[in-house]
């Protein structure tokens, strides 16, 4: 069934045909709360979206992974630990670390599954604060070679939208030093850290860069006027999110950097 467009939804601002080709699967988990919002960011990113059901036993023939956030199994045991035993969960581990390297992205509780699936190091807990919190967020890109941080600059400060409760990301000392020098902490806090995490780290990657998960939900900002402006005249546009699926595009058709 062909999907019918939002209200106000703007064509998509890839100016390359050859995107569209490309196939962006969005994993739907009980109590994902943000998977239309993703597929919505793919589209408009230029790429095709497809829906993927956690049931699921087979991946198909998509180029890309997105686990979006929302309370998978209602976070009933820890945030993203049920998910993480869901029959395609174990197609997408597999995926991401054959040799073809799948890329994944995880948002806030696909992060948590993320680490609870071990595709990346650490995991969340409570915010210190013990509430929810929703904010605008300003991040520093701090590696951009990631198949999800092409379109950034080393550096570059974005504003992106952060709702969670479990959003503290801690792991060991050794693990921490470990991600500093290897370059893995893909993006850091700036200004306030909203739940304690560790080193004000937002996001990690993998070792290979085919895997990221961040805490912030960079899919609430891709289309302009329905996005975080900057703060205090920190960060950048209502669009500073869509770099995470342009990015990811760009690196299936063969131009990354």
């Amino acid at each position: 069934m062909t999907e019918l467009p939002l209200i106000g939804e703007a064509v998509a601002v890839a100016a390359n045909p050859r995107l569209a080709g490309a196939k962006i699967g969005v994993v739907t988990f009980p109590g994902t709360l943000d998977d239309r919002d993703a597929a919505r960011a793919v589209r408009l990113a230029g790429g095709t979206a497809v829906e993927l059901w956690h049931g699921d036993t087979e991946l198909g023939d998509v180029d890309a992974v997105v686990i979006p956030g929302g309370f998978s199994y209602g976070d009933y045991l820890r945030a993203g630990a049920i998910a993480r035993f869901a029959p395609l969960m174990s197609k997408i581990i597999d995926a991401a670390n054959s040799d073809a390297k799948l890329p994944v992205l995880g948002i806030c509780n696909g992060f948590q599954i993320l680490t609870e699936s071990h595709l990346l190091p650490g995991s969340m807990i409570k915010n210190d604060h013990l509430k929810f919190l929703c904010r605008d967020q300003v991040l520093r890109v701090e590696n951009n070679t990631t198949a999800w941080t092409l379109d950034y600059e080393a550096g570059q400060e974005i504003t992106i939208p952060l709702k969670n409760q479990d959003g503290q990301y801690i792991a060991d000392e050794k693990t921490l030093d470990a991600l500093e020098a290897e370059g893995r902490v893909a993006f850091r806090y700036v200004g306030f850290n909203p739940n304690g995490s560790r080193r004000d780290i937002a996001g990690i990657t993998n070792a290979a860069g085919n895997v990221v998960g961040l805490m912030p939900h960079p899919e609430h900002a891709t289309e302009p006027g329905f996005g975080p402006e900057s703060l205090d005249g920190i960060g950048g546009s209502d669009t500073d999110g869509l770099g995470f699926f342009t990015s990811v595009l760009t690196k299936i058709v063969g131009g990354d950097k």
